[in-house]
Protein backbone atom coordinates (compact mmCIF):
# COMPACT_ATOMS: atom_id res chain seq x y z
CA UNK A 1 0.00 0.00 0.00
CA UNK A 2 2.73 2.34 0.71
CA UNK A 3 6.53 2.38 -0.15
CA UNK A 4 8.96 4.76 0.02
CA UNK A 5 12.32 4.59 -1.64
CA UNK A 6 15.52 6.51 -1.22
CA UNK A 7 12.90 9.92 0.11
CA UNK A 8 14.92 13.00 0.85
CA UNK A 9 14.17 16.34 2.14
CA UNK A 10 16.14 19.32 2.75
CA UNK A 11 14.67 22.55 3.59
CA UNK A 12 17.64 25.01 2.52
CA UNK A 13 20.75 23.93 3.80
CA UNK A 14 18.98 21.63 6.46
CA UNK A 15 18.46 17.47 5.49
CA UNK A 16 15.43 16.68 7.59
CA UNK A 17 14.95 13.35 5.65
CA UNK A 18 17.71 11.28 4.59
CA UNK A 19 17.36 8.74 2.63
CA UNK A 20 14.57 6.58 4.06
CA UNK A 21 12.79 3.63 2.06
CA UNK A 22 10.21 1.20 3.96
CA UNK A 23 6.96 -0.18 2.80
CA UNK A 24 4.18 -0.58 4.78
CA UNK A 25 1.09 -3.53 3.93
CA UNK A 26 -2.44 -3.31 4.11
CA UNK A 27 -3.69 -4.16 7.34
CA UNK A 28 -0.40 -3.35 9.26
CA UNK A 29 -1.02 -1.02 11.96
CA UNK A 30 3.17 1.02 11.78
CA UNK A 31 4.21 3.29 14.70
CA UNK A 32 6.43 5.99 13.57
CA UNK A 33 8.51 6.96 16.36
CA UNK A 34 11.62 9.00 17.04
CA UNK A 35 12.79 12.20 18.63
CA UNK A 36 11.53 15.76 18.01
CA UNK A 37 13.16 16.82 14.69
CA UNK A 38 13.82 13.42 13.46
CA UNK A 39 11.87 13.47 10.27
CA UNK A 40 8.45 12.10 11.41
CA UNK A 41 5.81 15.00 10.50
CA UNK A 42 8.05 15.72 7.04
CA UNK A 43 7.48 11.95 6.03
CA UNK A 44 3.61 12.53 6.73
CA UNK A 45 3.51 15.16 4.68
CA UNK A 46 5.20 13.86 1.87
CA UNK A 47 2.98 10.85 1.64
CA UNK A 48 -0.14 12.81 1.85
CA UNK A 49 1.18 15.02 -0.92
CA UNK A 50 1.28 18.34 1.17
CA UNK A 51 5.25 18.57 0.60
CA UNK A 52 7.65 16.95 -2.00
CA UNK A 53 10.37 15.16 -1.39
CA UNK A 54 13.71 16.51 -2.85
CA UNK A 55 14.74 13.10 -3.97
CA UNK A 56 13.31 9.82 -4.13
CA UNK A 57 9.80 8.12 -4.41
CA UNK A 58 6.56 7.63 -2.09
CA UNK A 59 4.12 5.65 -3.36
CA UNK A 60 0.63 5.15 -2.38
CA UNK A 61 -1.32 2.46 -3.74
CA UNK A 62 1.19 2.18 -6.48
CA UNK A 63 1.00 6.13 -7.39
CA UNK A 64 3.21 8.41 -6.74
CA UNK A 65 2.28 11.37 -4.53
CA UNK A 66 4.48 13.95 -6.82
CA UNK A 67 2.29 12.67 -10.44
CA UNK A 68 -1.30 13.21 -8.71
CA UNK A 69 -1.33 14.14 -5.66
CA UNK A 70 -4.99 14.89 -5.42
CA UNK A 71 -5.97 11.01 -6.35
CA UNK A 72 -3.26 10.45 -3.33
CA UNK A 73 -5.54 12.82 -0.94
CA UNK A 74 -9.09 10.70 -1.66
CA UNK A 75 -7.40 7.52 -0.78
CA UNK A 76 -5.92 8.75 2.38
CA UNK A 77 -7.39 10.07 6.07
CA UNK A 78 -5.21 12.97 7.21
CA UNK A 79 -5.15 13.62 11.12
CA UNK A 80 -2.10 16.61 10.98
CA UNK A 81 -0.74 16.99 14.91
CA UNK A 82 -2.66 20.49 15.50
CA UNK A 83 -6.61 19.51 13.88
CA UNK A 84 -7.87 21.48 11.10
CA UNK A 85 -10.90 23.01 12.36
CA UNK A 86 -13.11 25.79 11.90
CA UNK A 87 -14.07 27.27 15.78
CA UNK A 88 -16.85 29.25 14.67
CA UNK A 89 -18.59 25.88 13.39
CA UNK A 90 -20.15 23.05 15.08
CA UNK A 91 -18.92 19.40 14.85
CA UNK A 92 -22.33 18.86 12.75
CA UNK A 93 -21.48 21.54 10.23
CA UNK A 94 -17.43 20.98 10.40
CA UNK A 95 -18.69 17.54 8.89
CA UNK A 96 -20.91 18.35 6.59
CA UNK A 97 -18.53 20.73 5.22
CA UNK A 98 -15.51 18.29 4.92
CA UNK A 99 -18.46 15.57 3.17
CA UNK A 100 -19.39 18.28 0.84
CA UNK A 101 -14.90 18.61 0.24
CA UNK A 102 -14.75 14.78 -0.07
CA UNK A 103 -17.67 14.65 -2.77
CA UNK A 104 -19.94 12.79 -0.48
CA UNK A 105 -23.77 12.88 -1.22
CA UNK A 106 -27.15 11.78 -0.54
CA UNK A 107 -27.48 8.41 1.60
CA UNK A 108 -23.74 7.96 1.69
CA UNK A 109 -23.39 11.26 3.03
CA UNK A 110 -25.62 10.92 6.21
CA UNK A 111 -24.11 7.31 6.82
CA UNK A 112 -20.59 8.07 6.60
CA UNK A 113 -21.10 11.34 8.85
CA UNK A 114 -23.07 8.72 11.43
CA UNK A 115 -20.52 6.23 11.64
CA UNK A 116 -17.92 8.60 12.19
CA UNK A 117 -19.97 10.68 14.99
CA UNK A 118 -20.38 7.34 16.58
CA UNK A 119 -16.80 6.15 16.08
CA UNK A 120 -15.46 8.34 18.10
CA UNK A 121 -17.95 9.28 20.38
CA UNK A 122 -19.05 13.23 19.43
CA UNK A 123 -22.95 12.70 20.03
CA UNK A 124 -22.66 14.81 23.48
CA UNK A 125 -21.19 17.74 21.61
CA UNK A 126 -22.72 17.47 18.11
CA UNK A 127 -24.07 20.51 18.27
CA UNK A 128 -22.00 22.94 20.36
CA UNK A 129 -18.82 25.63 18.75
CA UNK A 130 -15.87 23.86 18.08
CA UNK A 131 -14.54 26.77 19.99
CA UNK A 132 -16.09 25.73 23.40
CA UNK A 133 -15.03 22.18 22.95
CA UNK A 134 -12.18 20.73 25.07
CA UNK A 135 -8.59 19.51 23.01
CA UNK A 136 -9.70 16.10 23.75
CA UNK A 137 -13.18 16.65 21.95
CA UNK A 138 -11.21 18.77 19.20
CA UNK A 139 -8.64 16.19 18.34
CA UNK A 140 -11.85 13.62 18.15
CA UNK A 141 -13.26 15.79 15.86
CA UNK A 142 -10.21 16.13 13.71
CA UNK A 143 -10.19 12.16 13.86
CA UNK A 144 -13.90 11.69 12.40
CA UNK A 145 -12.99 13.71 9.04
CA UNK A 146 -10.09 11.53 8.66
CA UNK A 147 -12.28 8.93 8.79
CA UNK A 148 -15.26 10.07 6.88
CA UNK A 149 -14.66 9.04 3.33
CA UNK A 150 -13.13 5.38 4.72
CA UNK A 151 -10.23 5.59 2.91
CA UNK A 152 -7.71 2.98 2.62
CA UNK A 153 -4.97 4.33 4.22
CA UNK A 154 -4.85 6.71 7.46
CA UNK A 155 -1.94 8.34 8.72
CA UNK A 156 -2.06 9.57 12.11
CA UNK A 157 -0.42 12.26 13.75
CA UNK A 158 -0.30 12.22 17.63
CA UNK A 159 -4.05 11.37 17.25
CA UNK A 160 -4.59 10.75 21.49
CA UNK A 161 -3.05 14.19 22.32
CA UNK A 162 -5.08 15.82 25.02
CA UNK A 163 -7.50 12.78 25.63
CA UNK A 164 -8.32 11.22 29.33
CA UNK A 165 -7.31 7.81 29.71
CA UNK A 166 -10.68 6.24 29.04
CA UNK A 167 -10.73 8.74 25.77
CA UNK A 168 -7.51 7.46 24.52
CA UNK A 169 -8.70 3.56 25.32
CA UNK A 170 -11.22 4.31 22.79
CA UNK A 171 -9.38 6.03 20.17
CA UNK A 172 -6.73 3.01 20.38
CA UNK A 173 -9.25 0.36 20.17
CA UNK A 174 -10.90 2.29 16.92
CA UNK A 175 -7.56 2.14 15.80
CA UNK A 176 -7.05 -1.31 15.94
CA UNK A 177 -10.28 -1.89 14.81
CA UNK A 178 -9.53 -0.02 11.56
CA UNK A 179 -5.84 -1.75 11.12
CA UNK A 180 -7.87 -4.75 9.74
CA UNK A 181 -9.47 -3.45 6.96
CA UNK A 182 -7.07 -0.23 6.53
CA UNK A 183 -3.18 0.59 6.23
CA UNK A 184 -2.26 2.93 9.31
CA UNK A 185 0.53 4.93 10.35
CA UNK A 186 0.98 6.32 13.68
CA UNK A 187 3.01 8.92 14.74
CA UNK A 188 3.61 9.35 18.57
CA UNK A 189 5.42 9.92 21.60
CA UNK A 190 3.87 7.45 23.27
CA UNK A 191 5.65 4.28 23.67
CA UNK A 192 3.13 2.68 25.50
CA UNK A 193 0.73 3.07 22.66
CA UNK A 194 2.84 2.04 19.82
CA UNK A 195 2.95 -0.97 21.73
CA UNK A 196 -0.65 -1.11 22.65
CA UNK A 197 -1.74 -1.15 18.81
CA UNK A 198 0.95 -1.26 16.27
CA UNK A 199 2.48 -4.45 14.34
CA UNK A 200 5.56 -2.82 13.52
CA UNK A 201 7.94 -0.05 14.50
CA UNK A 202 9.79 2.60 12.03
CA UNK A 203 12.54 4.28 14.46
CA UNK A 204 14.07 7.58 13.22
CA UNK A 205 17.02 9.38 14.59
CA UNK A 206 18.54 12.26 12.23
CA UNK A 207 16.11 11.82 9.16
CA UNK A 208 17.15 8.50 9.19
CA UNK A 209 15.36 5.27 10.05
CA UNK A 210 17.49 3.59 12.95
CA UNK A 211 15.87 0.91 12.88
CA UNK A 212 12.06 -1.53 11.78
CA UNK A 213 10.68 -4.46 12.51
CA UNK A 214 8.55 -5.84 15.39
CA UNK A 215 9.52 -4.70 18.77
CA UNK A 216 10.59 -8.22 19.30
CA UNK A 217 12.66 -8.55 16.20
CA UNK A 218 14.77 -4.71 17.08
CA UNK A 219 15.08 -5.96 20.45
CA UNK A 220 17.01 -9.17 19.81
CA UNK A 221 19.08 -7.82 17.07
CA UNK A 222 20.09 -4.64 19.31
CA UNK A 223 21.06 -7.11 22.50
CA UNK A 224 24.97 -7.21 22.91
CA UNK A 225 24.32 -8.89 25.85
CA UNK A 226 21.31 -11.14 26.76
CA UNK A 227 19.20 -10.59 30.14
CA UNK A 228 18.31 -13.33 32.11
CA UNK A 229 16.91 -14.52 35.24
CA UNK A 230 18.08 -17.71 37.37
CA UNK A 231 17.07 -19.75 40.28
CA UNK A 232 19.18 -22.41 41.08
CA UNK A 233 19.46 -24.70 43.90
CA UNK A 234 22.70 -25.77 45.18
CA UNK A 235 23.63 -29.71 46.22
CA UNK A 236 26.84 -28.75 48.09
CA UNK A 237 26.78 -28.25 52.00
CA UNK A 238 27.57 -24.76 52.52
CA UNK A 239 27.61 -23.68 49.00
CA UNK A 240 27.19 -19.81 49.42
CA UNK A 241 27.01 -16.37 47.25
CA UNK A 242 30.82 -16.41 46.91
CA UNK A 243 31.03 -19.65 45.79
CA UNK A 244 28.54 -18.84 43.41
CA UNK A 245 29.58 -15.98 42.23
CA UNK A 246 32.90 -18.10 41.50
CA UNK A 247 31.08 -20.76 39.87
CA UNK A 248 29.58 -17.82 37.34
CA UNK A 249 32.95 -16.66 36.78
CA UNK A 250 33.46 -20.42 34.87
CA UNK A 251 30.28 -19.74 32.93
CA UNK A 252 31.40 -19.59 28.93
CA UNK A 253 29.02 -16.73 28.38
CA UNK A 254 28.67 -14.41 31.47
CA UNK A 255 28.80 -11.01 31.34
CA UNK A 256 28.12 -9.40 34.83
CA UNK A 257 25.66 -10.18 37.91
CA UNK A 258 23.01 -7.55 37.89
CA UNK A 259 21.73 -9.17 41.61
CA UNK A 260 21.98 -11.78 43.36
CA UNK A 261 19.96 -13.20 46.19
CA UNK A 262 20.20 -16.53 48.56
CA UNK A 263 17.08 -17.91 49.49
CA UNK A 264 15.38 -20.49 51.75
CA UNK A 265 16.74 -24.13 51.73
CA UNK A 266 19.75 -22.96 49.09
CA UNK A 267 18.30 -21.58 46.65
CA UNK A 268 19.96 -18.72 44.74
CA UNK A 269 18.00 -15.82 42.50
CA UNK A 270 20.11 -14.23 39.96
CA UNK A 271 19.49 -11.42 37.50
CA UNK A 272 22.65 -11.58 34.89
CA UNK A 273 23.95 -10.71 31.78
CA UNK A 274 25.33 -13.47 28.95
CA UNK A 275 27.27 -11.82 25.93
CA UNK A 276 25.08 -13.22 23.46
CA UNK A 277 25.90 -12.77 20.01
CA UNK A 278 23.87 -10.03 18.53
CA UNK A 279 23.31 -8.99 15.46
CA UNK A 280 22.49 -5.23 14.06
CA UNK A 281 19.17 -4.43 12.74
CA UNK A 282 16.40 -6.05 12.54
CA UNK A 283 17.78 -8.13 9.47
CA UNK A 284 19.78 -10.19 11.66
CA UNK A 285 16.48 -11.07 14.74
CA UNK A 286 17.15 -14.61 13.57
CA UNK A 287 21.01 -14.96 14.34
CA UNK A 288 19.63 -13.04 17.37
CA UNK A 289 17.38 -15.58 18.47
CA UNK A 290 19.59 -18.40 17.79
CA UNK A 291 22.43 -16.90 19.89
CA UNK A 292 19.95 -16.22 22.50
CA UNK A 293 19.39 -20.46 22.20
CA UNK A 294 23.11 -21.01 22.34
CA UNK A 295 23.57 -19.17 25.67
CA UNK A 296 20.80 -20.56 27.07
CA UNK A 297 22.42 -24.12 26.55
CA UNK A 298 25.39 -23.13 27.60
CA UNK A 299 23.71 -22.00 30.94
CA UNK A 300 22.13 -25.73 31.45
CA UNK A 301 25.62 -27.27 30.73
CA UNK A 302 27.24 -24.96 33.25
CA UNK A 303 24.83 -26.16 36.02
CA UNK A 304 25.03 -29.44 35.53
CA UNK A 305 29.24 -29.18 35.54
CA UNK A 306 28.81 -27.02 38.62
CA UNK A 307 26.53 -29.74 40.72
CA UNK A 308 23.96 -26.79 40.90
CA UNK A 309 19.97 -27.56 39.53
CA UNK A 310 18.87 -24.87 37.58
CA UNK A 311 15.32 -24.39 39.00
CA UNK A 312 14.34 -21.26 36.32
CA UNK A 313 15.84 -19.28 33.29
CA UNK A 314 14.16 -16.28 32.18
CA UNK A 315 14.89 -14.17 29.27
CA UNK A 316 14.53 -10.75 30.40
CA UNK A 317 13.23 -8.89 27.25
CA UNK A 318 14.17 -5.36 26.36
CA UNK A 319 11.54 -3.04 26.08
CA UNK A 320 10.36 -0.51 24.01
CA UNK A 321 11.73 2.84 25.79
CA UNK A 322 14.94 0.96 26.14
CA UNK A 323 15.32 0.11 22.32
CA UNK A 324 14.03 4.00 21.87
CA UNK A 325 17.02 5.03 24.07
CA UNK A 326 20.03 2.86 22.66
CA UNK A 327 18.74 4.21 18.96
CA UNK A 328 18.56 7.61 19.83
CA UNK A 329 19.89 8.98 22.76
CA UNK A 330 23.60 9.67 21.82
CA UNK A 331 24.55 9.02 25.72
CA UNK A 332 23.25 5.55 25.96
CA UNK A 333 26.63 4.26 23.95
CA UNK A 334 28.29 5.53 27.07
CA UNK A 335 26.03 5.49 30.11
CA UNK A 336 26.72 1.68 31.31
CA UNK A 337 24.24 2.81 34.09
CA UNK A 338 21.17 2.59 31.99
CA UNK A 339 19.51 -0.56 31.94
Amino acid sequence: MIEAKELRKSYDRVEAVKGVSFSVERGQVVGLLGPNGAGKTTILKILTGYHCPTSGTALVGGTDVTEDPIAIKRRIGYLPESAPLYTDLTPAEYLDFMADARGLEGAERKKAIDKAVVSCSLGPVFHRPVEELSKGYRQRLGLAQAILHDPDILILDEPTTGLDPNQILEIRQLIRDLGQEKTVILSTHILQEVEAVCSRVLILNEGSIAAQGTTQEIGLALKGEERVNLRLRSQTPGFGKTELESALGRLSVFGAIRSLALEDGGRFACDISLRARASQGAAGAAAASEASAEAGEAVFKWAVSEGLILLELLPRKLSLEEIFVKLTDPRAGTDGGRK
